[in-house]
């Protein structure tokens, strides 16, 4: 084999980052009867959700295609914010649902949803404990601290489509984090970072939590998912402050998650408010 120097743009050119693959990833998750109908890798693109909205708009996606790419030039987080990563250094990929048996008012606990499905897949795939820090941020321990190391992005696609975006850094290094506060599954200790069972282990365990929560048409008590994310939610039982639209902001305690997937916080002055939208920040205990 001719060596490649590390200024190579060659799919091998880090050999600690093989490429996904695509054939192997379509033989294990397309299935008769399975969510999924389709799974594309591409080597880059600038937002897998971009992507997949725009073919879901045009008729061109069923749901369940799913769409990976090696790199993503300008991934998107909540609020416009920007995803960035080496190529192959993490899991950059979306996945088109169309939960036509679930009322619309239902479609927000979908990153909820997703957030519990990615935790117990890389659970399963990468034995490495994670948080889930709501809404929609994946959190692991790094040197006894918690990391980002993950997020999910949530998109409409037309009248009756949802896009479901996740980000998840696996092999990032040190060096590479874009913050201090950010992670990744080998900082965190992960007993495995191979990329192709890791991914394989998270669809299909969103493929098993769509199933059952679309099978009691989205109620989140019945399908065991307001359990389960409440269960492994880092954010219930702390002190948090919510960054709300129109640049209010509240304090309190963080004391469930409500029907509607709604963060409840119970401030100083007795109240129990629940946020739907805005930015949460854990803080230190007084």
């Amino acid at each position: 084999m001719t060596p490649h120097n590390a200024s190579d743009d060659s799919r091998w050119s880090d050999l600690d980052r093989p490429p996904l693959n695509a054939t192997a990833l379509r033989r294990g998750l397309v299935r008769e009867g399975g969510l999924y109908r389709a799974v594309e890798v591409v080597q880059r693109t600038g937002s897998t959700n971009s992507d997949l909205v725009a073919l879901a708009a045009a008729g061109d996606a069923d749901e369940g295609a799913v769409l990976v790419a090696e790199e993503q030039t300008a991934g998107k987080g909540r609020l416009d914010r920007r995803w960035t990563a080496p190529p192959r250094s993490g899991l950059f990929f979306s996945v088109y649902l169309r939960p036509a048996e679930v009322p619309v008012a239902r479609w927000g606990w979908l990153p909820l949803l997703t957030g519990v499905a990615v935790a117990t897949g890389l659970a399963r795939g990468a034995g490495v404990d994670t948080a889930l820090k709501w809404p929609n941020d994946l959190l692991v321990t790094v040197g006894g601290e918690e990391r980002k190391a993950g997020g999910i992005l949530a998109e409409r696609a037309g009248d009756d489509g949802v896009v479901i975006g996740v980000g998840i850094n696996v092999t990032l290094r040190a060096e590479e984090l874009p913050v201090p506060q950010a992670g990744s599954l080998a900082l965190a200790g992960a007993v495995g970072t191979d990329r192709d069972p890791l991914l394989r282990a998270v669809l299909r365990s969103l493929e098993e939590w769509y199933g059952r929560w679309r099978g009691t048409g989205g109620d989140p008590s019945a399908s065991g998912l307001q359990e389960a994310y409440a269960a492994g939610c880092a954010t219930l039982g702390r002190t948090v402050r919510a960054e709300l639209p129109g640049e209010r902001s509240i304090v309190g305690e963080a004391v469930a998650i409500d029907g509607d997937g709604r963060l409840v916080i119970a401030t100083g002055e007795g109240v129990q408010e629940p946020v739907g939208a805005g930015d949460i920040v854990h803080l230190r205990p007084a």
